[in-house]
């Protein structure tokens, strides 16, 4: 029985010949060895003898798409593209299929949840109306083929890998060896045509890629499109990249015309006020390679409750009680008998330690009732002593503060030569040490 196809009595078999060593013995010039191997496809060429330009990429269209990808698609590379269900990745795609048809791009979308019509109707909501954009509903996987073969497209879109059923495969549609074959033969084809294909993916319960292993590294680029229900950003991270770096973040927002892209979502986690508030501090973030700057608003208020309140939302709880036991021990500044809420701005999440330093500023100036500085950001980890450590990207973050117009930054003291900082311009440091220093040197100590 054949292992690929299933069937019956439908494999012969084949005698290899393999020649003994040449005479003379030894494995140096002159010496012939017949491996018996088959002949090749292609003969094996050196590695200077390769055009490079093969592997270029192209633009999509989408520039934050692009920023992920190491800069645009590469011909005959294999892109799948994975997330939640309502995350927008059909959206997405279809303004993919968009950008590249308007580039003069034939490019041919194939659903296999969706009827034509229904495409159709979500195209014509989001702009994505196209002469050069073929729309084609197929279940079956040799069908599909054959519309490659029909359209001869420069771009595929197939909505989604666990859909299609491949004819010869035991298991049903989405089933492990349904999925892995599905993956394989559209890999295969990719490679073969340097045909660009995209591949919607299902994910499980635990956010992970749906089916075999296999299919993540079958293919060369593997996106997860994430986003939370309650909010209308979404961002775009790689997991795996053979064209580029897997650090990069891709912003953007869902909206009721389709997907729009943020170049800049700093902006979407600051709120724009002209009177500064007490408890609010904004640090510096980073998220992949992109630095985005953070807003964090706390509060705090009196009880007689045995054990005080504590309400987070977007950030790390045990970061908060961590911070809150710093500034009393090391500080002097006790709010463990207060009910105490701290809460990030925009529905960013929060979850590196280089916030510390903001988190601890914000809360010192509930306490003291007292604003920060207006144009001030706060970048550093607070350790257990009080102390507050360096963080990586720092010159990345302060560029980042300094381009939205910040003119000062408390950051971590640098103690040698090498880890010193030169601050853009128009961006004054504040080197601190330890909390109690930082929380002084704003004039929020008491005593």
């Amino acid at each position: 029985r054949c292992p690929s196809c299933q069937e019956w009595g439908s494999m012969e078999a084949v005698t290899l010949s393999a020649a003994g060593p040449a005479s003379g013995g030894g494995t140096g010039a002159g010496r012939t060895v017949n491996t018996g191997g088959l002949t090749p496809t292609s003969p094996a060429r050196a590695v200077t003898d390769i055009d490079p330009t093969t592997a270029d990429h192209r633009p999509s269209g989408i520039g934050e798409l692009d920023r992920v990808l190491g800069g645009g698609i590469v011909p005959g590379s294999a892109v799948l593209l994975a997330g939640e269900p309502g995350a927008g990745k059909s959206t997405l795609l279809l303004e993919v299929a968009n950008r590249w048809a308007a580039q003069g791009r034939s490019v041919l979308y194939l659903t296999a949840e969706e009827s034509v019509g229904q495409v159709r109707h979500r195209a014509e909501r989001t702009g994505a109306l196209s002469p050069t954009l073929f729309l084609a509903s197929e279940h079956d996987l040799e069908t599909a083929l054959g519309q490659i073969d029909a359209v001869q497209p420069e771009l595929v879109i197939v909505d989604s890998l666990q859909t299609l059923n491949a004819s010869g495969v035991e298991g049903v549609a989405g089933g492990v060896a349904q999925t892995r074959a599905v993956a394989a033969t559209l890999t295969t084809l990719a490679k073969s045509t340097g045909l660009p294909v995209f591949l919607v993916g299902h994910v499980t319960k635990d956010g992970a890629v749906a089916g075999p292993r296999t299919v993540e590294h079958l293919v060369d680029v593997v996106l997860n499109f994430e986003g939370d229900r309650h909010s209308a950003l979404r961002f775009l991270r790689g997991q795996k990249n053979r064209f580029g770096a897997t650090d990069e973040v891709g912003c953007f927002e869902q909206t009721s015309e389709g997907i729009r892209e943020v170049a800049d979502p700093s902006g979407l986690f600051l709120h724009h006020r002209d009177d500064p508030v007490a408890g609010t501090a904004v640090t510096v973030l980073m998220d992949g390679r992109r630095a985005m700057l953070g807003e964090i608003q706390t509060l705090a208020m009196g009880t007689d409750m045995h054990n005080p309140r504590r309400v987070v939302t977007g950030i790390d709880a045990s970061r908060v009680a961590v911070v809150l036991a710093v500034l009393a021990s090391r500080v002097k500044i006790d709010l463990m008998k207060h009910e105490v809420y701290a809460a990030t701005v925009g529905g960013m999440k929060i979850s590196e330690p280089g916030a510390d330093l903001a988190l601890a500023l914000a809360l010192a100036s509930t306490a003291a009732e007292k604003p920060l500085p207006t144009g001030l950001v706060a970048v550093g980890e607070v350790g257990l002593g009080g102390e507050v450590r360096r963080v990586p990207d720092l010159r990345l973050r302060l560029s980042e503060a300094a381009r939205l117009g910040f003119t000062s930054a408390v950051v971590p003291e640098a103690t040698r030569g090498a880890d010193r900082v030169t601050p853009p311009k128009g961006l004054r440091l504040i080197p601190v040490s330890t909390v109690a220093e930082a929380a002084a040197a704003l004039g929020l100590k008491r005593g």
